[in-house]
């Protein structure tokens, strides 16, 4: 007589800190900040910074809400880091005629010009994740991506 096929039980959840997806998360976005830094350092910007720039390269004279919107960020944590942008000229900041209470936000002349020596930084990056290809990384992108918005999703509820 043949004996039922075990199924298979989902690991269980443990307290080992190797086993913790945060932990893989937080580490691997540590080092990642560490290279991005570095790579940075010559463009004067922090990572957050950095993001903000990429927004606006892509497409200038968004609010504020957009910008928190495409960068998973709050006016409160954004609104001081457009403050040292503008300070540092690279941006605008200025009310919207139509509605005082939005604030657009607007590449500089050197903010536009830093575009051109930023270009460097993703080449920079492709280098110190040498070992990986583009295909390994573009599906780690896309899983990354789709358990952001599981997680958005569950905590949504």
């Amino acid at each position: 007589m043949k004996k039922p096929a075990a199924t298979a039980k989902p690991p269980q959840p443990t307290l080992l800190l190797d086993d913790q997806l945060c932990f893989a998360l937080y580490s691997t976005g540590l080092a990642l900040n560490k290279v991005y830094r570095k790579l940075l350092t010559r463009l004067d910007l922090t990572y957050p910074q950095y993001l903000v720039m990429m927004v606006l390269w892509e497409r200038d004279e968004v609010t504020v809400s957009e910008i928190g919107e495409r960068l998973f960020l709050d006016s409160a944590t954004l609104t001081p880091l457009l403050k040292r942008l503008e300070t540092a000229g690279l941006l605008t900041r200025t009310r919207a005629a139509s509605d005082e209470r939005q604030v657009i936000i607007a590449l500089s002349k050197a903010g536009r010009a830093l575009k051109t020596k930023a270009q460097g930084v993703p080449v920079g990056m492709s280098c110190a994740v040498e070992g990986c290809t583009v295909e390994q990384l573009t599906v780690l992108k896309t899983q990354l991506e789709s358990l952001r918005e599981s997680l958005i999703r569950s905590g949504a509820s």
